[in-house]
């Protein structure tokens, strides 16, 4: 399990980005504004209606050309919807119209000419059929001028514009289309849940990971009562399937994980997507069910200590054999339905119980470590959201999430909830490494505050828990003010999370414990005896035999 934990804290790092459901508003630099021709390129939803019944729905972009348009669905003006004659609309249409939305072909000549044609016959909004599936900016020219337009022009994707087209040809009654572009709502109640949603994730993992310290501490404390000899060291090799972090594996890690961002970025088709809903499932089948064992063995001790040896997984308690069979049924029938409505409650279970087995697997020792993991994904999290538009021409951390070149609603090492108030719809997503890296420090707290018998307020836990929080909050705030554009969460959580660390640590006097042992001083009562690096001398330099010396962890 404990390399399992080390692969999926790998891929969960690969995408510490958050991001909402998709950006409505996009403010292009690159394209140039002039006087008549400075909008902001905004989504626009097209309406469509037959014979008077509300008919489909499509999506275009709005030009930089031209008024803007409406942003409520009252305010919008039901038009008669016009096949263009010539198609392309390069020349004056056949008919005069009388209002109306034209809808015509790209190509043969610019989009400025067009708008102008249709406006010069009559029409109140022109509707252009790109010649592919995909959205394109329409932009003028820098030397253009007499870009006087009074109506607004959406482009329309290839499949959205001959739908339309095949309305026109195909039916008797008339065809109307509404354009209007909604605004999101300020704060979606999906992020609130999103919060809640990250933060008690992380609430949950550092309690558990504190409690299995605390246990294994009682353990020795008990071996050393009836006078065995036993290592006082309880992280790491003393704890059976725990992982410290060091220094070096922390910045390897975010250099390893960098590569396979790219190898995420250059591969990202429907076969790599399927492979990756494979090893997420792998992942969480075992988060799933070392959570429901952990929780069951509370009431069923006997099977949860009795154990059968199977080939090729060793030892496994009768407990784990009834739970595992549940968990591999509910993977794979997330994955085989993950594009249904609610597929999400099933992928966010998954992920929740991968993040909290991780967490209580891997362990940072210290806050020196600590401290470069969170720095690493900080300049990490930065690069690839924002640095990497300049060298990709696009955010290789978000085109990642949303899994561009796919069918998918983006790659499943994400938490995501429904954005259920925003007319466009989407998905509220966080990353897991967004939730696991702070949450490996904040866990890291808990452990130091139970080992130093510190009270709730006295310690480091909850302030450190409450900085993520604030942290994660603001990421929030800066993805609403940002039009929706997707987020380095790291940016607002690494420093309110490391900043309260270590600002407490070094006024209360007790930084250098946390930032170089990451555990406080402790003095053993018991007359054991400890397990040493090297033996005692058999005898002192009087040639007297040596006395027993009582163990010390300090």
């Amino acid at each position: 399990m404990a390399a399992s934990a080390v692969l999926a804290l790998l891929l969960a790092s690969a995408l510490a980005g958050a991001a909402a459901g998709g950006d409505i508003v996009h403010q292009d630099d690159q394209a140039p504004k002039i006087p008549g021709c400075s909008n902001d390129f905004v989504l626009v939803k097209v309406q469509s209606w037959v014979g008077g019944h509300e008919g489909e729905e499509f999506v275009g972009v709005g030009a930089r050309f031209g008024p803007k348009i409406v942003s409520k669905e009252k305010q919008a003006t039901r038009e008669p919807l016009t096949l263009a004659d010539p198609i392309h609309a390069c020349a004056p249409p056949k008919t005069k119209l009388s209002g109306g939305v034209l809808l015509v072909e790209r190509g043969k000549c610019k989009f400025t000419k067009k708008a102008k044609l249709a406006e010069a016959a009559g029409a109140s909004g022109i509707l252009i059929i790109n010649s592919g599936t995909e959205l394109y900016k329409m932009v003028c020219e820098k030397n253009e001028t007499e870009l006087d337009i009074h109506i607004p022009a959406v482009l329309l994707p290839k499949d959205a514009g001959q739908a339309l087209r095949s309305l026109l040809t195909a039916n008797t009654s008339s065809v109307g289309v509404e354009l209007y572009s909604p605004d999101r709502p300020v704060v979606d109640t999906a992020e609130v849940f999103l919060w809640l949603m990250a933060v008690g994730t992380v609430l949950c993992a550092s309690y558990w990971s504190a409690w299995s310290a605390r246990e294994a501490v009682a353990e020795q404390e008990k071996l050393l009562k009836d006078g065995h000899q036993v290592s006082l060291t309880v992280e790491g090799g003393g704890s059976s399937g725990i992982v410290d972090i060091n220094v070096i594996s922390a910045m390897m890690f975010v250099v390893v994980a960098s590569c396979f961002l790219i190898m995420l970025y250059k591969l990202m088709s429907a076969w790599f997507i399927d492979l990756l809903v494979v090893i997420f499932c792998i992942g969480g089948v075992e988060g799933l069910q070392t959570c429901l064992v952990a929780i069951l063995s509370r009431w069923f001790t006997s099977a949860a200590g009795s154990f059968v040896k199977v080939p090729f997984f060793g030892a496994i308690s009768y407990l784990t054999m009834a739970v595992s069979p549940f968990c591999v049924v509910f993977a794979v029938l997330w994955a085989i339905y993950r594009q249904f409505p609610y597929a999400w409650i099933g992928q966010d279970i998954l992920g929740i119980a991968l993040i909290v087995t991780v967490i209580q697997i891997v362990r940072v020792p210290n806050l020196k470590v600590g401290s470069v993991l969170l720095s690493c994904a900080f300049l990490y999290d930065i690069f690839w959201v924002f640095v990497s538009k300049s060298l990709f021409h696009e955010s290789v951390m978000i085109a990642v999430a949303r899994g561009d070149n796919t069918d998918e609603d983006g790659v499943p090492m994400l938490l995501k909830i429904p954005r259920m108030f925003d007319p466009w719809g989407g998905y509220s997503i966080i990353g897991f490494g967004d939730i696991l890296l702070p949450g490996l420090v904040v866990a890291f707290a808990l452990r130091y505050d139970w080992a130093a018998k510190k009270s709730m307020r006295s310690g480091y836990f909850l302030w450190s828990a409450s900085a993520y929080g604030t942290g994660l909050l603001i990421t929030y705030v800066a993805l609403n003010l940002m039009d929706g554009h997707g987020q380095p969460a790291l940016l607002y959580i690494v420093p309110f999370t490391l900043g309260t660390l270590i600002s407490l640590g070094w006024k209360r006097g007790e930084l250098r414990n946390l930032w170089l042992k990451g555990e406080p001083d402790r003095v053993c009562t018991h007359q054991g005896y400890v397990q040493m690096a090297k033996p005692p001398p058999a005898d002192d330099e009087d040639g007297e035999e040596a006395k027993n010396i009582p163990s010390s962890s300090s």
